[in-house]
């Protein structure tokens, strides 16, 4: 495991750190660096504007990245995060495109590094292999589209690690809270809503609730109502704008997408899609109330996450971080747990790498790892005694 992930680290990263080592804002391939960072940039300028009422005009927000950043006219984004999120970016948005890039950057490795760091002092199994773990995070293939495409999802991972972090000192309410800042990208809420509600883990509902709400509030306090409902109304017509939300349907990692790209009838595929999550979503809740063990349990509740949110980018995983370092340390214990754990995690965490091969394959095996990860927790039995079934 060393071996491959020093050797994945220095390879993906030196290559990655040479293509975009140009003068200007374009890497040697030509693509702005950052890539939907410029989206958030563009936010921020719209928060600093109190331009509540073109968050979601996509036209304006393309002229106004073409002012601010020189060479980018011509380039949408579909607007989906709520109005809270541009307040997030505004403090960037007063710096150079150059800059702001940089520095959220620098947040994104910080945030995933000590997310990475907390998880891992509490797996005492994993102790003895600090060196390994940090060239594995490093060499994540989430871990490097997340930087790539400077996206938002470390702070999707940090809300995941903090809430874990909090259930494990029983502090139910507070984890709730970590959990409930999922709003700003709620497709990543929507499996622990559904699981935390039907188990009736009423604290951590009643958290997470309040924290979505003062989000919510924040943004509304901000610009008016207005552009919370043109949030709502823009959610609302998702389902036909999927073709231009997902112009690169093999860098997705979910059920939906799985469906969708192996059958080529689209009622049928969703039809897919609905079933398989529900089938998911019970096996995940038939977990938490057999199993005894949080991290077998709260790595379950990841894996639904990602498998059931209907749009999950393959930097969208890194919240697979906890999982995959909570069962390796759990499997490290119990030598005796299903034949297959071992590999699965491990498929888990490398299968992103031939996401474009889906483009001729059209069959995601990171989505079939993930499902089958889930189905060996769903079998485990709610109680272990060490090293015995």
């Amino acid at each position: 495991m060393r071996a491959q992930a020093l050797l994945l680290a220095v390879t993906v990263w030196s290559l990655y750190v040479w293509t975009i080592a140009t003068p200007t804002l374009r890497d040697r391939n030509g693509n702005l660096k950052g890539t939907d960072f410029l989206h958030f940039y563009t936010l921020g300028s719209l928060a600093i504007a109190h331009q509540g009422g073109d968050l979601y005009n996509m036209r304006v927000q393309s002229d106004v990245a073409a002012q601010r950043v020189p060479g980018t006219a011509g380039i949408h984004y579909l607007p989906l995060y709520p109005p809270q999120v541009s307040l997030v970016f505004a403090p960037l948005a007063h710096l150079s495109y150059g800059r702001a890039l940089g520095l959220w950057w620098l947040c994104t490795a910080v945030i995933y590094g000590a997310c990475c760091y907390l998880i891992w002092r509490v797996c005492p199994n994993l102790r003895d292999f600090g060196g390994t773990v940090a060239l594995v995070a490093i060499a994540s293939p989430a871990f490097f589209h997340l930087i790539a495409w400077g996206q938002t999802s470390a702070l999707a991972l940090a809300c995941f690690t903090a809430g874990f972090l909090l259930l494990r000192d029983k502090r139910d309410f507070a984890a709730g809270l970590a959990l409930g800042c999922l709003i700003f990208k709620p497709q990543l809420g929507l499996a622990a809503f559904v699981v935390l509600l039907v188990v009736g883990r009423w604290r951590l509902v009643a958290g997470a609730a309040l924290s979505a709400a003062t989000q919510i509030a924040a943004g509304i306090a901000y610009y008016g109502v207005g552009p919370f409902r043109s949030w709502l109304r823009t959610l609302r017509a998702v389902p036909g704008l999927l073709p231009s939300f997902e112009p690169r349907p093999y860098q997705t990692h979910c059920l939906r997408t799985f469906w969708s790209m192996l059958v080529p009838w689209s009622g049928a595929a969703l039809g897919l899609y609905v079933v398989s999550a529900i089938v998911v979503l019970a096996g995940t809740i038939t977990i938490w109330k057999r199993q005894e063990s949080l991290p077998l349990k709260y790595s379950a509740m990841l894996l639904a996450t990602a498998l059931v949110s209907p749009h999950l980018t393959v930097y969208d995983l890194v919240i697979l971080v906890p999982a995959i370092f909570l069962l390796t340390d759990w499997l490290i214990s119990h030598p005796s747990a299903p034949q297959g754990t071992g590999s699965l995690i491990y498929l888990t965490c490398a299968l992103p790498l031939l996401g474009p091969y889906m483009r001729w394959t059209h069959i995601q095996l990171s989505v079939i790892a993930m499902a089958a990860l889930l189905y060996l927790i769903w079998r485990m039995p709610g109680r272990w005694d060490r090293g015995k079934t």
